[in-house]
C-alpha cells in the first residue's frame, strides 16, 4: 500500500453533517452556504460574510472577475505555482508577467515584482507556497503605490497568518482551495474574501451567474423578477459541501497543529544533511503547512522521487514552472527567465503531510531519505 503526499481527514461527524443536509429540503443555494461562508470569514478575520464557490480555480477566476481585469491588463505571479493562478487571469483578457520567488521560501520575490512593474500592471497575485504566507505588506505596497491591487492565492494556507494578522486579511482578496488534499476539504470547493465590499459584492455577483433579485425590484414586478446586469458564472458551491466544510473548521485548529508537528519531525530528523535543504519559515509567519517541500542540491532528485516511490511512499513535485508549461512557451515566455523559481522547482519534492499521517510513517519517510543520501 502506497503512502500517499495528500489525504482528506473524514471522521463519523463529517459524514452525519453531510447526510443531514442530504435529509433536508436545501441541497443548494440554502442556509448551509450562508453558514459556511460566515465560518471561513470569521477564519479569514474579515467582516464581510465569504464568497463560496466550486473549486480552488472558480476562487480564482472569481476574484479576478471581481477586480474588473480588462484585456491589455497586466497580472504579475508567480511560476512555482498550480497554473491557474496565471490562466485564470487570462480568462479575463490580461496579460501574465511571471516575477522570479525568494529561494527561501519560494513565494513572490517583491525585489522581482518591483522590477516587472508597468503603468499596466493590475494585480499583483502572490501565492502562499506550501502554506507559508507571502510578503504581503511588502507586495501590498508596491501594489498600491502603482496604482494595482494584491490578490493572495492562499490555496495552500487557510488558518494561517502573518505578524499576527490572518491570512485572508493581508491582502485586498484572497483565494482558498477545498480540494481534498488541501487543509481543509469541502470534496470540491473554493472561497474568496476580502476586507472590501464592493470586491464581496462583485465577486458574489459573479459566482452566481451576473444576475440579481432585489427586493424592491420584486416588490415593484412580482416575486419572480430577476434582471441579468451582468456576465457571471454559476459557481455555486452547494450545501452538501458547505456541511462538510463547515464541520471541518470545527477540527481546522487540530489539522493545523497535527501539520506542524509532521514538520517539527521531518525537520529533526532531515537535519544537518549537506544535500538537503528543509523549509524555511521566516519570523512572523505562522504557517499552516500543505506541503513538506524538501529540496535535493545534487541534482539527484528524479532518483530520490522514485526510490521513494518504489519504497511506498507517494511523493509528489510542486511545481513544473508555469512558464515552462507548452502553452506559455506559445505565448513568449522563456525558459531561464526566473532562475531562482526553476531552481526551486528542479530541486523539489513533497513529503506526505495530512493530519492522520503517524510518527511511525513519518519516521518511515525520513529513513528511506537519510538511506538515499547515505546519512
Amino acid at each position: 500500500m502506497v503512502l500517499p503526499y495528500g489525504k482528506q481527514s473524514i471522521d463519523d461527524s463529517d459524514i452525519e453533517a453531510v447526510a443531514a443536509v442530504m435529509r433536508g429540503d436545501w441541497l443548494t443555494t440554502g442556509p448551509v452556504v450562508d453558514a459556511f461562508e460566515d465560518d471561513v470569514a470569521k477564519v479569514a478575520a474579515v467582516e464581510h460574510r465569504a464568497v463560496s464557490v466550486t473549486s480552488g480555480t472558480a476562487a480564482l477566476h472569481t476574484a479576478y472577475a471581481a477586480l474588473e481585469l480588462q484585456p491589455g491588463d497586466q497580472v504579475i505571479t508567480t511560476p512555482l505555482t498550480f497554473f491557474a493562478t496565471a490562466t485564470c487571469a487570462m480568462w479575463q483578457g490580461a496579460e501574465i508577467v511571471f516575477a522570479d520567488v525568494s529561494a527561501d521560501t519560494g513565494n513572490l520575490d517583491p525585489e522581482s515584482v518591483a522590477q516587472k512593474i508597468t503603468e499596466r500592471t493590475k494585480v499583483i497575485a502572490g501565492v502562499d507556497y506550501a502554506g507559508h504566507p507571502i510578503d504581503a505588506p511588502a507586495l501590498k505596497k508596491l501594489a498600491h503605490d502603482n496604482g494595482a491591487l494584491l490578490l493572495e492565492d492562499a490555496a495552500h494556507s487557510i488558518a494561517g497568518s502573518l505578524n499576527g494578522v490572518p491570512v485572508g486579511s493581508l491582502a485586498d482578496i484572497t483565494t482558498f482551495s477545498f480540494f481534498p488534499t488541501k487543509n481543509l476539504t469541502t470534496a470540491e470547493g473554493g472561497a474568496v474574501v476580502s476586507p472590501d465590499a464592493g470586491l464581496v459584492d462583485r465577486a458574489r455577483l459573479f459566482k452566481g451567474i451576473g444576475y440579481e433579485r432585489k427586493p424592491e425590484l420584486m416588490d415593484e414586478h412580482g416575486g419572480w423578477y430577476y434582471e441579468v446586469t451582468s456576465m457571471g458564472l454559476n459557481y455555486r458551491l452547494p450545501d452538501v459541501l458547505a456541511a462538510l466544510g463547515s464541520n471541518q473548521m470545527k477540527r481546522l485548529g487540530q489539522f493545523k497543529t497535527r501539520r506542524q508537528e509532521i514538520t517539527d519531525r521531518y525537520n529533526d530528523g532531515l537535519a544537518g544533511i549537506d544535500e538537503l535543504i528543509l523549509p524555511a519559515h521566516r519570523e512572523g509567519a505562522s504557517p499552516m503547512w500543505h506541503l513538506y517541500p524538501l529540496r535535493i542540491q545534487d541534482g539527484r532528485r528524479r532518483e530520490l522521487f522514485d526510490h521513494l516511490r518504489e519504497g511506498g511512499i507517494g511523493v509528489q513535485v510542486n511545481y513544473i514552472p508555469v512558464h515552462h508549461q507548452p502553452l506559455f512557451q506559445q505565448l513568449g515566455h522563456t525558459k531561464g527567465s526566473c532562475p531562482v523559481a526553476e531552481t526551486y522547482a528542479e530541486q523539489e519534492i513533497s513529503l506526505p503531510m495530512f493530519p492522520d499521517l503517524t510518527d511511525a510513517q513519518v519516521d518511515q519517510v525520513i529513513d528511506l531519505v537519510r538511506g538515499f543520501v547515505g546519512a
